[in-house]
């Protein structure tokens, strides 16, 4: 066995051990500290894999930014540990066929559409400085609207979190 091999399985079984425990967690924080390992161990699977940039940003982005923006809002609607439910019917009834047929979907998308043109599927269209411009100019409109619903999401939170003012208690009379 080489040691990349080595490595590639250390890092799928890290990455694969986290993902269990973000799901067995009922605490919000130690279900983002698990998913925080999970980014990383993915991250190592990307320098293994030569993708450099990809690691870098997987690194910066999503267990950098994204996550502190994650315990930042638990933090700031002070989540406890979660109620255990039985799950729900509208769950079970479009999301379990909603699932596998978005998975039917992306398997076909990529069987159909693998190895034809220049770039083999699932490949990056080149180095950073091509990746720039077309994030910047062609995809400049989704990459805002994403901003913004991020955005969205930070208000929610907390005007979810931010308690109603109480009414003032009228003074008794007679006393």
């Amino acid at each position: 066995m080489s040691v990349h091999l080595v490595l590639f399985l250390a890092f799928g079984a890290v990455a694969l051990a986290g993902a269990i425990n973000l799901l067995a967690q009922t605490h919000p924080i130690n279900s983002a500290l698990s998913l925080i390992a999970v980014m990383a161990a993915l991250a190592g699977e990307y320098l293994l894999l030569g993708a450099e940039f990809v690691a870098a940003l997987q690194v910066i982005v999503y267990a950098g930014a994204v996550m502190v923006l994650f315990v930042f809002v638990i933090m700031l609607l002070n989540a406890g540990v979660e109620e255990r439910s039985k799950g729900s019917r509208v769950a079970i009834l479009f999301g379990v066929p909603g699932t596998l047929l978005g998975g039917v979907l992306i398997a076909w998308v990529l069987l159909r559409h693998s190895g034809t043109g220049d770039v083999p599927a699932g490949a990056l269209p080149g180095a950073p400085a091509t990746i720039g411009p077309l994030l910047f100019h062609e995809f400049l409109l989704p990459f805002e609207i994403t901003s913004i619903l991020i955005l969205i999401a930070i208000m929610g939170a907390v005007v979810l979190a931010s308690k109603p003012p109480s009414a003032p208690v009228p003074p008794r009379e007679g006393n």
